[in-house]
């Protein structure tokens, strides 16, 4: 096998790269990646050096497996909050930046980090197993031989997390909240598996919203113009805004997506009075569906709920989605049907000794992470099943 490292992923053949990924993942398409370097949402000067890893086989005519990463100088737009490192690295006067990172920019979704084909069999020349640990292996090194102080693997699956652990990375665990489909037919099947009371607000919230006169329609595909690319942006600016966050997109990626990436994207205009009043992004696999942001143009009540999530469950119902992932946090999630679900990372610290007080970090804080989800369970919205 041959690997190399790319500082562009249109260095690498998107076919190719595509051909790695499960369950038509949309952030790990070539696609959405790349958009995020042409239209500069990522760079060297932003913090974001791609650093894409690739296995090639010996005649580098073949992409076995590929791992997107990147050389950060900061630690915003990973959901993965590792500021206490940092802090602590300063109090003992040494630098953790730069650091690698094997993500997806902006994008607190679980997904493989290690791409892999699916189809590749053990009598294959390499098998995915070999595969895996030689880009692992690389990494390492590549985090040495640049003199980085850490390599992290963020919002991979479970059972990649469980691969890196044996390849010597510490497991963390986070919480989100999911809405998982219990096979239903309608709306209604979902809110009747929930207490009388948390079914009765969902219902007053809706209801609210429906009495305004406001309306929903859902875009995609071939319904996306640069029209709607400005108005979602317009939405996503004003929340950056109002709650002072950081913008990691550009008015290029919107127009981008609908240009390149409709197929995935979806935007969910609320309009009232015929003017578009409040907006969501999504992204879509092949049974997933994910919020990203929303915006609205003044405070009307409850159309938060119904834009980011009512909306969004009954689109996964009618269309027999799996599941509905709305981002990083927010326990006022959970009244509305998405239950605590963990998530996970992994982290390979090259300094013995913080890598030893980071294990006990992880460890109590696995324990904490554990609890916490514990309490959200006592406190669903759903009906006690019988045992």
């Amino acid at each position: 096998m041959h690997i190399e490292v790319h500082h562009q992923l249109s260095q690498i053949e998107a076919k190719q790269w595509n051909n790695l990924i499960e369950n038509d993942n949309p952030f790990l398409r070539h696609e959405f990646l790349n958009g995020l370097e042409v239209c500069g949402c990522v760079s060297r000067e932003l913090g974001w050096q791609p650093h894409h890893m690739a296995i090639y086989s010996e005649d580098r005519n073949s992409l076995l497996a590929a791992m997107p990463c990147y050389v950060k100088e900061h630690s915003y737009g990973e959901y993965i909050f590792d500021w206490s490192w940092v802090n602590a690295y300063h109090r003992h006067g040494m630098e953790y930046y730069p650091k690698l990172s094997n993500a997806v920019p902006f994008t607190p979704a679980t997904g493989p980090r290690i791409l892999l084909n699916s189809q590749n069999k053990d009598t294959a020349e390499y098998s995915n197993q070999e595969l895996s640990s030689a880009i692992i292996q690389f990494a390492i090194k590549e985090t040495e031989r640049l003199g980085m102080s850490s390599f992290h693997s963020l919002f991979n699956t479970a059972e990649q997390a469980d691969l890196f652990e044996t390849k010597g990375l510490s497991k963390r665990h986070s919480t989100q909240f999911h809405w998982k489909n219990n096979s239903y037919q309608t709306f209604d099947d979902f809110l009747a598996e929930m207490t009388s009371k948390k079914r009765k607000n969902i219902k007053r919230e809706r209801r609210r919203v429906s009495e305004t006169g406001i309306t929903f329609k859902w875009l995609t595909a071939e319904d996306l113009t640069p029209t709607d690319a400005h108005t979602m942006y317009r939405f996503y600016s004003k929340t950056i805004s109002y709650y002072g966050a950081q913008s990691y997109l550009n008015k290029p990626f919107f127009d981008y997506l609908v240009e390149h990436f409709s197929q995935h994207t979806l935007f969910l205009f609320a309009e009232f009075e015929d003017k578009v009043i409040a907006g969501g992004l999504y992204f879509k696999s092949a049974n997933t569906l994910y919020g990203r942001y929303w915006g609205a143009l003044a405070n009307f009540h409850s159309v938060h709920f119904e834009t980011c999530y009512y909306q969004a469950i009954e689109w996964c119902i009618k269309n027999k989605f799996e599941a509905f992932e709305a981002g990083a946090q927010g326990e006022h999630k959970l009244a509305r049907g998405l239950e605590p679900t963990t998530t996970y990372s992994s982290h390979w610290i090259a300094h013995p000794e913080f890598r030893k007080a980071i294990d006990t970090f992880l460890s109590d804080e696995i324990e904490h992470i554990d609890n916490y989800q514990d309490h959200m369970q006592a406190h669903s919205p759903f009906k006690q099943k019988e045992i």
